[in-house]
């Protein structure tokens, strides 16, 4: 039974309390907070590296066995259900929610970071392809297959099995609604509500930086400094609001297919006036590299590098794997409300390979340019930019295309939507978690969970650094992990019980 009112759950109280106790602690001691998230970070991955690869490659593996397998048939719902959503609205929305702001920041700078610390072991030329390689897999099939699993878990139970669309209501579903099972489902839907909230956070404040350094290079501006971001999240923060106001698929449908229309031209025209032959010989053997390479270095956990690398392989992969975990329980949630319909089979393959096909696109095109500016041009400060100022690197490498000024506008058009994107899909779970699971929260839910969103953006954006926005997020998501893992048992013990099929 649903509570009379959103605002007197204890769990959304509770949940409120955790994450304005963080806002409020950045917003007065950002640095303190900043430092104690990195040091408890580095203490969980010493300790914990192991389990954190083998827990996100078995995601993959099992995903993929769920899609070949004789449940690959069954539908996320009734049997006669059909989509929501067309094909292509229902792949823009997942994928902007996902990790629209991501590529944008990262698709030029991961790869040359990556490359920055590769080249002090091998051949410069050979740590270009093994740099794109790393950015492949961080953004590849692993952190989709997060997505997937956490998403099929939530549209099963809620659209076959009438359970609400919460975290927690499998394991309710599964194990009784004993007080054992209640308290567990009633911790797994808190950690899911403070994972969302501050990896949310998070992605504002990256997106936020980005937006700023791009008005720079586009007006040539210099010293603008904190008035200029604050004046772009201010903006943000007014622009995200409207669409809470507007059911689903007027909101969220027309912004994801703006802003990945805006992204995939970028994208085409940087390949088209850029060197083509070059981009298009590094993306055909990133592909190669990438799916030759990807299921062992799923298990590769650096044990016997030395301290630089392993230092990488925290503050990268480990906190990249952790990052989706973070960012699971709003998108798996936002993903299983619109895939209700679709075969766990078509459910995912869409979620999984379609997303990383595109990343390897992108990444092969924004990492191929800087790689060719690296590599070709000698002398190019491509890696100062890279090493001192990384949210500006992609405005870097535009400066070097035909009509600079229109491609970075068209970049910060594009990061601008996808914040906003991921703001309102976020805004949405989080009411659907404060209403008891309801498919179409109220507005001033919605428009609640947008204000304490923008205030831990706000958090994130003192801070300063990337660097702590990310401990920061690893942190919050860290304790998700065995959350996921325990969806996964609830799912497999479902499909057992699946007349017809199990047999």
């Amino acid at each position: 039974m649903q509570p009379k009112s959103a605002f007197t759950s204890p769990l959304l109280l509770l949940a409120l309390s955790i994450t304005g106790l963080v806002a409020v602690w950045g917003l007065f001691d950002p640095q303190g907070l900043a430092e104690l998230s990195a040091r408890m970070v580095q203490e969980q991955f010493t300790s914990r590296a192991w389990f954190i690869m083998a827990a996100v490659s078995f995601m993959l593996f099992l995903s993929l066995w769920l899609a070949l397998s004789r449940y690959g048939r069954i539908k996320l719902g009734h049997d006669d259900d059909e989509p929501e959503f067309s094909t292509i609205s229902w792949l823009t929305m997942l994928f902007a929610a996902g990790m629209g702001v991501g590529l944008l920041f990262w698709g030029t700078a991961e790869p040359l970071t990556h490359f920055d610390l590769i080249s002090q072991y091998r051949d410069a030329r050979v740590s270009a392809g093994n740099a794109l390689f790393m950015t492949n897999f961080h953004w590849g099939l692993h952190a989709w297959a997060i997505y997937a699993l956490t998403g099929l878990v939530i549209a099963y139970f809620g659209f076959r099995r009438g359970a609400p669309s919460l975290i927690g209501a499998p394991i309710v579903d599964i194990f009784g609604n004993n007080r054992i099972a209640a308290t567990v489902g009633w911790l797994s839907n808190l950690l899911a509500i403070v994972a969302i909230a501050i990896g949310v956070g998070g992605s504002i404040a990256m997106g936020v930086f980005q937006v700023k350094d791009g008005i720079d290079a586009l007006f040539g501006l210099e010293n603008t400094g904190m008035a200029l971001t604050m004046a772009v999240f201010a903006v943000l923060c007014l622009s995200y609001f409207p669409p809470l106001v507007v059911d689903l698929g007027s909101g969220m449908a027309r912004l994801s297919n703006a802003a990945m229309a805006t992204a995939g031209g970028l994208m085409v025209f940087v390949l088209i006036a850029g060197p083509t032959h070059y981009l298009m010989g590094g993306i055909v053997q990133a592909v190669g590299e990438y799916f030759g390479g990807v299921w062992v270095h799923g298990f590769r956990t650096f044990t016997f590098m030395d301290e630089q690398v392993g230092n990488w392989f925290q503050s990268w992969t480990l906190t990249y794997m952790v990052w989706w975990i973070a960012w699971a329980p709003f998108v798996g949630v936002f993903i299983a409300r619109i895939s209700r319909g679709r075969t766990i089979r078509e459910f995912v393959v869409g979620v999984i390979f379609v997303p990383t096909a595109f990343s390897i696109l992108w990444f092969g095109v924004f990492g191929g340019a800087g790689f060719f500016d690296t590599l070709q041009n000698d002398g190019s400060p491509i890696m100062d930019v890279v090493r001192n100022n990384v949210s500006a690197v992609t405005f870097y490498v535009l400066q070097d295309f035909p009509l600079p000024g229109l491609t970075v506008a068209l970049v910060i058009v594009a990061a601008f939507l996808f914040i906003v994107t991921s703001v309102v899909s976020a805004a949405f779970v989080l009411g659907m978690f404060s209403t008891g699971g309801d498919l179409d929260p109220a507005v001033k839910v919605k428009l609640s969970w947008g204000v304490i969103l923008g205030a831990l953006g706000l958090v994130m954006i003192l801070s300063g650094s990337i660097d702590a926005v990310k401990s920061i997020i690893a942190l919050g998501s860290l304790p998700f992990v065995y959350v996921v893992l325990l969806l996964v048992v609830c799912l497999l013990k479902a499909l057992k019980q699946e007349p017809g099929v199990s047999s």
